[in-house]
């Protein structure tokens, strides 16, 4: 019987200009529609093109098409004003049963919205919902003068092929999501997009405070004077039905009485307010939103992001302190917190409002400016990947601050953060990292995927700076804002005025995995020259109390110009002694010193009383001064971590040849269709199932008798190592099945294997559905590897030591799936027992080549499979011919997982608590 096929959901996305519409599948009722699209909304010309050539019938020909019911191999969608609103443009597709991969397909889009990317984005949907139906090429047929066609594909980073013949183009457009020139394509449009949409948020020419109350402290009176006071460049338009003016500013009592419309409304109205408030700022042609009202109700939550949708009004909020924009063409300063942000180069993004104030107040106080500000709040539309892609391109945002306490779409924000971070550094809080771990977990990869091991591999993959708490993110801050970034030998030379700081600092530095070298013989004698009598050279360098100033920057501009080290650590004491008696007479070596080196210079401070401050050198660049040199040394790893990452080639995915998606696809289909909760696969199952990806697993033989095993073990004798093979009882749902004695090695010896099958059926009974017969392996170095699907951030691929001692080494590392040849490199030399690879104590290393092509495919599959739950594959046996798994288990879930880089908006979950 064949069924009707899934239909794409609804999906809202963002034109080229920054407006909204809804793609969604045709229904019948959209057949007027869709007839008038075709029949009196495309010029002549258009319907040429269209239809090669003219006819009154070819409308509502192509509405009974693609109006009609679904069936497989058939898409149809429409682009529609939000809301139920207009037709814009459809697409459509249709394989035939000859060739079910290949679809032919068309799109048309009304004449008065060509240009603005409507048949691109219907392109990209259509992609999405092909390949779903298993459709891998999309052909199109173009007449050659249809230029506008022919661009569009050019520009969509799909593989094509074209042919000419008779005056036509036929382009065929091979479906691969996952390829590169697509992804980067889909993602500049959509960030060209994006930035389109936000223009009226962090550049408006007008602001309107709804709710402002003449009350002084109230959030209204608040925002409007903070507003006004902070210079706003635009027209600034207080809104309250009851109150004349506000601070000598005239008031409107309704959006409506405005003398235009403004680009943002800012809300601080009662939460029963703020979606009818919304509504007319919609139909006022307001452009973007900021709700700092809290407390919505999910149904006013609901109605207030259908509202934005539908007049396509970008929204900061709801439950948020509000933005400032600091560029001095607009001079915003739209937030109730007490500090004022000042100009600068700090983007900052912050969820929790008590997090952005404490923030805002210290980047204050030390001196770091913001180029914007933006409290997302509950962040029910603009999230922090929005903003990274505006600082991307403003021109001001040197540096990006995120306190992110949820991740949207955790791979669509990884993909733009590994862009963003190669032009700035990006640095976040890694908030909640004291949740407990997947406690009973059934499998050791799924124990190690603990939600910290998760947040880490997305911000050591995208390059992002992640710091545990406030204080460090702007110690942190302050030095890469400020100086130069080390290089990737990690090396440090400490320079102090008493020794015993000296020491200390040393050692904080190699507690962060920094490196303090002993100093070349050339450089220590050139030191020795400068130095008072009695000094030492060593690394840490000890000036003694009696070093005077100009002694100390010669001794720091010597080490920042030898190449010997990679940053300077200046600890300074107050002492008695010589010119250092105080914390102001201790900036006079960095005063007097150049202001620009090649090498990063930080200074310790022992008598400073704040945490972190600048020294502002003679020519006004700054270097940081710390109270304590743990904070010194804590952000020159974070700096040197930055290197090592911009330090990686540009990566890629690997290829994996000979990998089979469509079979395996079925596969899980098959068992969740007679499993509609999913399970643990049994062995013939799994072994099938790695088998389209190529993983290698062990030679092994399933058997439901006695009489089975005896003949299985004759077979595999051959190939096992001594002449021995291993039987394992198996049941559904087993665990730790070597802890439950149902792992056991014997001889190919008929009667042996008889006694140990006897002996399995005595101890597991019935629950023990079969055996599965293997010839032992050789002896080799034994990993795991394994992936586990996390239901926010994808497929998490584990990696670490293995075997039966797994979970007692604990030696594990973990990356976010799709993984880069980089990732993979990175993962096999990250682990304790990495030696062990490469060959130790006499050990052969092994073939690490089949290693990453193992982590490659497993990449693969996870990605390829969203109801792959789990996959455990431990141990591996890895030695210089190989690797070969000899235990594998895969649990499948029935589950649907967006398509990360699809374009589309964000949206409410269905009810509280769920992700968004």
């Amino acid at each position: 019987m064949v069924t009707s096929p899934e239909l794409p959901r609804s999906a809202e996305a963002l034109l080229a200009d920054g407006t909204v519409v809804n793609i969604r599948p045709l229904a019948r009722g959209d057949h007027n529609s869709v007839a008038d699209l075709h029949a009196y909304r495309m010029s002549p010309e258009n319907q040429r093109l269209r239809f090669f050539g003219i006819s009154r019938r070819a409308p509502e020909l192509t509405a009974d098409r693609l109006c009609s019911a679904p069936r497989p191999g058939f898409v149809a969608l429409g682009a529609f004003e939000p809301g139920g609103g207009l037709l814009l443009g459809v697409v459509e597709c249709e394989s035939g049963p000859e060739d079910p991969g290949r679809a032919e397909m068309a799109v048309a889009v009304a004449d008065d919205w060509h240009h603005r990317g409507v048949a691109t984005l219907l392109i990209e949907h259509l992609v999405h919902a092909a390949r779903a139906q298993d459709i891998r090429v999309l052909v199109a047929d173009a007449l050659a003068d249809n230029h506008k066609m022919h661009k569009v594909f050019t520009d969509l980073g799909l593989a094509t092929n074209r042919r000419w013949a008779d005056g036509e183009l036929r382009i065929e457009a091979v479906l691969d999501e996952t390829a590169t020139p697509y992804l980067d394509a889909v993602e500049a449009r959509g960030s060209r997009a994006d930035n389109a949409s936000l223009r009226p948020l962090l550049r408006p020419r007008s602001v309107a405070v709804v709710g402002v109350s003449r009350r002084p402290g109230t959030v209204g009176h608040s925002l409007l004077l903070k507003i006004r006071h902070g210079g706003f460049t635009g027209s600034l338009w207080p809104v309250n039905p009851h109150a004349g003016q506000v601070d000598g500013l005239p008031c409107y009592p309704s959006l409506d009485a405005l003398p235009g419309a403004p680009d943002l409304a800012v809300l601080a109205v009662p939460a029963n307010q703020v979606a009818a408030v919304a509504e007319e700022c919609g139909q006022r042609g307001v452009r973007a939103l900021v709700v700092v009202t809290a407390g919505l109700s999910h149904t006013q939550s609901t109605g207030l992001l259908s509202t934005c949708r539908r007049h396509s009004m970008r929204l900061v909020g709801p439950n948020c302190l509000g933005l400032a924009v600091t560029d001095p063409e607009v001079s915003l300063d739209a937030e109730f917190g007490r500090a004022t942000p000042k100009p600068g180069g700090a983007g900052v993004a912050v969820q929790s409002g008590g997090v952005g104030i404490a923030l805002m107040e210290q980047l204050d106080a030390l001196g770091i400016g913001v180029s914007d500000f933006v409290s997302l709040g509950d962040k029910y539309d603009v999230s922090g990947n929005d903003l990274l892609q505006w600082w991307e391109q403003d021109g001001r945002t040197r540096l990006a601050l995120l306190h992110l306490e949820s991740f949207g779409s955790p791979r669509a924000f990884s993909r733009t953060a590994r862009r963003v971070a190669r032009v700035m550094p990006i640095l976040t809080v890694d908030a909640g990292r004291s949740v407990a771990g997947r406690r009973g977990a059934a499998s050791h990869t799924a124990a190690a995927a603990t939600p910290t091991v998760t947040r880490q591999a997305l911000f050591t993959q995208a390059g992002i700076t992640a710091a545990h708490s406030i204080a460090e993110l702007v110690e942190t801050a302050a030095l890469l804002d400020s100086q130069p970034l080390p290089g990737i030998t990690g090396t440090v030379a400490v320079v102090s005025n008493a020794g015993g700081i000296g020491v200390l600092a040393a050692d904080a530095c190699t507690d962060h995995g920094l490196t303090v070298p002993e100093l070349p013989v050339p450089l220590a004698l050139r030191l020795a020259e400068l130095l008072p009598e009695g000094s030492s050279t060593v690394n840490p360098v000890d000036a003694t109390a009696a070093a005077p100033t100009g002694t100390l920057v010669a001794v720091v501009d010597a080490l920042a110009a030898s190449g010997a080290v990679e940053a300077v650590l200046l600890c300074l004491a107050p002492t008695a002694l010589g010119t250092v008696q105080s914390t102001a007479e201790a900036q006079a070596p960095l005063l007097a010193g150049p202001g620009r080196r090649t090498r990063p210079v930080a200074a310790v401070l022992l008598d400073q009383r704040e945490p972190v401050r600048f020294l502002t050198c003679a020519d006004g660049t700054r270097i940081p001064a710390y109270a304590d040199a743990q904070s010194a040394a804590r952000a020159l790893a974070q700096a040197l971590r930055r290197s090592l990452w911009l330090a990686q080639p540009l990566s890629s995915v690997p290829e994996t040849p000979d990998c089979h998606p469509t079979e395996a696809a079925s596969i899980v289909k098959r068992y969740l269709g007679d499993h509609p909760d999913g399970g643990w696969l049994e062995p013939p199952l799994v072994a099938r199932l790695l088998g389209c990806y190529g993983l290698p697993l062990a030679d092994a033989i399933w058997c439901d008798d006695e009489e089975s095993a005896v003949q299985a073990a004759r077979m595999l004798a051959r190939t096992g190592e001594g002449g021995e093979v291993v039987l394992k009882a198996h049941w559904p749902g087993q665990i730790h099945k070597s802890d439950l004695g149902a792992v056991r090695t014997t001889a190919a010896v008929d009667e042996q294997v008889r006694t140990l099958y006897q002996d399995f059926v005595a101890r597991f009974g019935e629950r023990m559905d079969g055996v599965l017969v293997q010839p032992r392996q050789a002896a080799g170095t034994e990993l795991l590897a394994g992936v586990v699907q996390d239901p926010v951030f994808g497929p998490l691929v584990v990696f670490g030591a293995g075997g039966t001692t797994a979970d007692l080494l604990d030696d594990r590392t973990a990356r976010l799936a799709p993984l880069t040849d980089t990732d993979i490199g990175a993962m096999l030399t990250s682990l304790r027992t990495t030696p062990l690879l490469f060959g130790y104590r006499g050990r052969p290393p092994v073939d690490r080549q089949s290693i990453e092509d193992l982590l490659a495919r497993l990449s693969r599959m996870a990605s390829d499979l969203p109801q792959l739950a789990e996959a455990d594959l431990n141990p591996l046996i890895c030695g210089p011919d190989g690797a070969v798994c000899v235990d594998a288990r895969i649990r499948l879930e029935p589950r649907h997982i967006p398509d990360p880089y699809l374009r589309r908006l964000r949206r409410l979950p269905d009810a509280p608590g769920q992700p968004a």
